[in-house]
């Protein structure tokens, strides 16, 4: 009577003394792979005892399901998966963390080298060539198997890092204590490099570990640490290391959706970014009233949309930075702005009113730009000072 022929897909199981040779080797086998990444990796020597430990019952795990898969001919693609996936399980899921997938194939590499060397010892007469292809052949489906379990580890790493972010970023947007800000950064590894900004704009959509990861690489071309955060449909970035926070929101534009993206102000550190955060959030509702903005745009240069939708610390910007400033510098500066303006910006007609010389209003025009950092020249820089007198005027106690 014949044979029954072995699974599609499958080898014939080697002879039963190459699998007792085997399971007899197994425990050396094991610890002359270990010996070899001892010897072979530096970083491996490197290791913690804990840590060296687990790979060695990796390895031991590995012959074990060696033998296991070359009882069953290779069976299945499904129970291959599954017997080589077993492997791994010996180890406690903080290795996949510890070990990166470079070192783990380098570790799979020197076992199967060992096990190579081995072959004429193992193996019955006449089968070394067959027990060599199946070793080969189970270190591939080894590597797939590693593959699989740090893909499993990035997924919850990344599912869990983006919860951890969008918890910061909601506790930066309440203005949380500067503790619990700097607990949860630390988890998520935040080296705080200076200054921090807070950039605001529409989020594109979709899965939001894909968004957050479009930022990241955005950062890392950008060279800057980020950390962000999916808010109903909005999209928050606190930005690290970014000397010129505008134009590094630039480099992170792309990854927004359509629409105004508004950075807040650049303040030394991650407990002080609720001021940039809370800036952002309200120019970010405030720009539809200028159409004309810049993408992106600085929400200082956003203050009198931002005093028109009700932002007290716009508000008490204009006022002590432009107002105030004026007041104080003194010199009929704000005499010369309230003539300036009514005369629709004609240098001339303002200086009959003031009975002054015309090159007197240009000097105090220039005195204003000084003060302020606005020119009242300047149509946009106009629009800003005379909301600044609006409001100074209104409070003029403070």
């Amino acid at each position: 009577m014949s044979e029954t022929a072995p699974p599609q897909g499958s080898a014939k199981p080697p002879p039963a003394e190459t699998l007792r040779r085997i399971e007899r080797h197994a425990g050396a086998l094991a610890s002359s792979a270990v010996a070899r990444m001892d010897e072979t990796l530096p970083w491996f020597r490197a290791l913690p005892a804990d840590q060296r430990s687990w790979v060695m019952l990796v390895a031991q795990a590995g012959v074990r399901s060696l033998v296991e898969w070359l009882r069953s001919g290779g069976a299945t693609e499904d129970s291959t998966q599954e017997i080589s996936d077993e492997v791994f399980a010996a180890a406690p899921r903080a290795l996949a963390r510890s070990i990166t997938l470079t070192q783990t194939v380098q570790l799979i590499k020197v076992t199967i080298d060992v096990a190579e060397a081995e072959v004429a010892a193992l193996a019955a007469p006449g089968e070394e060539e067959p027990l060599l292809q199946a070793i080969l052949k189970f270190s591939r489906e080894i590597a797939f198997s590693a593959a699989r379990v740090y893909a499993r580890a990035a997924e919850s790493r990344g599912a869990w890092d983006a919860r951890l972010q969008a918890l910061l970023v909601d506790a930066l947007l309440r203005g949380d204590s500067s503790d619990v800000l700097a607990s949860r950064a630390a988890a998520l590894g935040w080296a705080d490099a200076p200054p921090v900004a807070v950039v605001v704009g529409r989020s594109p959509g979709g899965d939001i570990t894909a968004v957050l990861h479009a930022v990241y690489r955005a950062a890392r071309r950008a060279r800057i640490e980020v950390i962000g955060g999916v808010h109903g449909d909005r999209l928050v970035v606190v930005m690290g290391g970014a000397a010129d926070p505008v134009a590094t929101a630039s480099a992170l534009a792309a990854s927004f959706g359509e629409g105004p993206i508004v950075v807040g102000p650049a303040v030394p550190s991650l407990d002080q970014a609720t001021e940039s955060a809370r800036a952002a959030l309200a120019g970010f509702r405030a720009a539809p009233a200028w159409p004309g903005a810049p993408n992106p745009v600085s929400a200082d240069d956003l203050l009198p949309e931002r005093t028109l939708a009700g932002d007290m610390e716009a508000r008490r910007k204009l006022r002590h930075d432009a107002y105030g400033a004026l007041s104080r510098a003194g010199g009929g500066l704000l005499d010369t702005l309230d003539a300036f303006f009514a005369a629709g910006g004609v240098l001339e007609s303002a200086a009959r009113e003031l009975f002054v010389h015309p090159n007197t209003i240009r000097y105090r025009l220039k005195r204003v730009a000084e003060v302020t950092g606005l020119s009242p020249l300047d149509g946009r820089d106009a629009f800003a000072l005379r909301m600044a007198l609006a409001v100074g005027r209104l409070d003029p106690a403070t």
